[in-house]
């Protein structure tokens, strides 16, 4: 498996992705699950994949090839001329749906499903920074303010923290800070998600960004992110009181006199029918 999440703010985008591929607990390998796509001063893109990796490989290889038909009669549309993230995430619907047409029978009939989840997002001059998932059938959505980030792979275990910090206002190295809390917690969760993670950090009409990072074990601010979050969490759990069996209206009476809805009633007689 894997674990991917990008975020859209109003001061720009964050990626982040691990580089773990297993086929069960004796073979599990790296590979990178993030691609840049970067013309300077014209436009940037990034690219997310997560489920079978050979779909997703033979995704990326053509996505830089593909064309998709100009409606105006003009030239062919790629993700290089393409004059929205719009349009630019419609080739890559393309290219996925190409890619099923081509080998999605074969899958079939050895048994596999076509399963592909990509996350892209980047700017293009001309517009806001925009962010999509795509689907295994080529569809998408758009993030919006009220949904600000896209989670691919095992999200279940990095998503309480996203929901509880990230708004559009939200400064970008805190969304970063706050992804790498979410991805600490989908590692310490899931084996099927490893380091090394890769990171990139993009400001809102830059169109090029050099703010990138590789993250392995040895990196010291990773370190200091997991060990302080750890005892941060540890702390904040020590800190809320046990719960009292006592009766009462206390707040830390886990039976209080006033709850509507009264205890499970306990069977003390073997005759009952239930």
């Amino acid at each position: 498996m894997t674990y991917c999440v990008a975020i859209k703010l109003n001061a720009g985008l964050v990626f982040l992705s691990d580089s773990r591929t297993n086929a069960g607990l004796d073979h599990i390998s790296t590979f990178r699950k993030m691609m840049v796509y970067e013309k300077r001063g014209e436009r940037f893109m990034v690219l997310l994949s997560a489920g079978n990796l050979s779909i997703s490989q033979s995704v990326r290889e053509i996505l830089q090839t593909q064309q998709l038909e100009d409606e105006n009669g003009g030239p062919p549309i790629t993700i290089w001329n393409a004059k929205s993230m719009f349009d630019a995430t419609r080739v890559l619907g393309a290219a996925v749906r190409h890619i099923q047409e081509r080998d999605g029978k074969a899958l079939e009939r050895a048994g596999v499903d076509f399963n592909c989840s990509l996350v892209f997002g980047g700017q293009i001059a001309g517009e806001s920074p925009r962010l999509f998932q795509v689907y295994s059938a080529g569809n998408f959505i758009e993030a919006t303010a009220e949904t600000p980030y896209f989670q691919i792979g095992e999200a279940k275990y990095g998503k309480p923290v996203l929901d509880r910090v990230l708004t559009p206002t939200t400064p970008l190295n805190e969304a970063a800070k706050c992804a790498l809390v979410s991805m600490d917690s989908t590692l310490k969760s899931n084996l099927s998600v490893g380091l090394p993670l890769d990171l990139v950090v993009y400001d809102t009409d830059a169109l090029a960004c050099d703010n990138i990072a590789c993250i392995d074990e040895f990196n010291q601010y990773f370190r200091m992110v997991r060990n302080t979050w750890g005892d941060k969490l540890r702390q904040a759990f020590d800190s809320i009181e046990d719960p009292h069996w006592d009766s009462g209206d206390n707040a830390a009476s886990i039976q209080p006199d006033s709850s509507a809805i009264r205890p499970v009633k306990k069977i003390t007689n073997s005759n009952v029918m239930l």
